[in-house]
């Protein structure tokens, strides 16, 4: 009788999942055409067959950046401030091609991305715009990224598992709609590689602009055992590309890729690493809302110096050097309940989080820490303030007093 039960309810999910196993693939080609003499790229988007999609409706930012739109089907655009564009695909083998600006200034002369006749760094969030896909249901689309390479220039790198020379695959299960994310380099590079854990490690730059390619690795290896202790998701490839003035002088992480300048040195006077903070952004994938900036700037930065001192980067008056700064840094602070911590807020949210720890540590004889609410959060869709302190009390199994504070009002 239980071996016939058994049998039927396999048989009940057989029926119920066949939808899903009999989904209809449809490919979705991404081709990149990198031209340096006019500072773009000429993108071209395919689908094998247009009529599995109904819209896809693009966000152009200002749309000061796209130009020369041509689509098989219908394409609508809505120019402004706001501008968007619609794509309604031919029925039959049907694409989209647009031309993107790559260079990106900032206000004080550097660069966001850049173009130049030897090499090209870039996000492929701008090569591909975000947008809402409609399409028709049981299909599954099987998204390709390939690159069309200036004459000379030797390769590309991505965040993205690589299919072929200049080609990857794209696939992100929690978006419907997958578009190749990320920090990207083409041109002539120099690259040194490692695997870490089950992570494979790629550093990247053009030739020429100063990036300490193997100091990165050395750091990466020496902190990595600590990154697989602490976060419970580790990228199956990740990708560091860094280039000097006149690019940006900072660090950025994006999907499972983290830009550094290659003038920015990897441990700061004060001790924190700007590579550690950024790896803790891309390992942690925190969405906070609600005001709550001060979760995902806090934890970066508190892991960022956690993570050294650990792996036994960090002495112990360092350390306690360190934590004096942080509070001086943060002792004008009033509240934490801001849509953009600054520097101070984040050093005060840095405090508030080692005074945390140890409340943690101490109400459960050290049986849990902060570590336990990273995780919890890290599973939350989206994280605010009264779930982060929801989730702190549930680890403590008690009442916080370090959380009652008119900081997280």
């Amino acid at each position: 009788m239980a071996v016939g039960w058994r049998l039927a309810l396999a048989c009940g999910f057989l029926t119920l999942g066949s939808p899903v196993w009999a989904a209809n693939k449809v490919d979705l080609d991404y081709h990149v055409r990198l031209l340096p003499q006019s500072d773009q790229a000429e993108v071209r988007l395919t689908l094998a067959q247009g009529s599995a999609v109904r819209s896809l409706d693009f966000d152009l930012g200002d749309g000061s950046h796209y130009s020369d739109f041509k689509a098989d089907g219908q394409w609508q655009l809505t120019p402004g401030s706001q501008a968007r564009g619609v794509w309604q695909p031919g029925a039959d083998k049907a694409s989209l091609t647009y031309r993107v600006r790559i260079s990106h200034g900032r206000n004080n002369g550097s660069f966001d991305s850049r173009m130049t006749p030897t090499w090209a760094l870039m996000r492929g969030d701008d090569l591909v715009p975000p947008a809402r896909l409609d399409q028709q249901d049981g299909v599954e689309l099987v998204a390709r990224l390939e690159f069309e390479l200036p004459s000379g220039w030797k390769s590309v790198e991505t965040a993205w598992p690589r299919i072929g020379t200049n080609k990857f695959r794209i696939d992100n299960p929690s978006r419907l709609f997958d578009r190749p994310t990320g920090w990207m380099l083409a041109g002539h590079l120099g690259s040194r590689r490692t695997r870490l854990g089950e992570t494979e490690v790629t550093v990247a730059s053009p030739q020429g602009q100063g990036m300490r390619r193997m100091d990165v690795l050395t750091m990466l290896t020496f902190v990595w055992p600590q990154v697989q202790a602490v976060y419970s998701r580790h990228p199956t490839k990740l990708l560091i590309v860094g280039a000097s003035d006149p690019m940006w002088r900072g660090s950025q992480a994006a999907h499972e890729s983290i830009y550094l300048n290659s003038r920015l040195p990897l441990v700061s006077e004060s001790g924190t690493s700007v590579l550690v903070r950024e790896l803790a952004q891309l390992c942690g994938r925190i969405n906070d809302t609600q005001r709550s900036d001060w979760i995902s700037e806090g934890l970066a930065e508190y892991y960022a110096i956690e993570l050294v001192r650990r792996a036994g980067g960090m002495s112990d008056e360092r350390y306690e050097s360190l934590h004096a700064k942080l509070i001086k840094t943060g002792q004008k602070v009033t509240t934490l309940r801001v849509e953009s911590a600054s520097p101070a807020q984040v050093a005060r949210a840095v405090v508030l989080l080692q005074e945390l720890d140890r409340e943690i540590r101490l109400k459960t004889h050290n049986k849990r820490s902060l570590d336990d609410v990273l995780r919890g959060v890290m599973r939350l869709e989206n994280v605010d303030t009264k779930a982060f302190v929801q989730l702190s009390e549930s680890v403590i199994g008690d009442s916080s007093k370090v959380l009652d504070t008119e900081l997280l009002q």
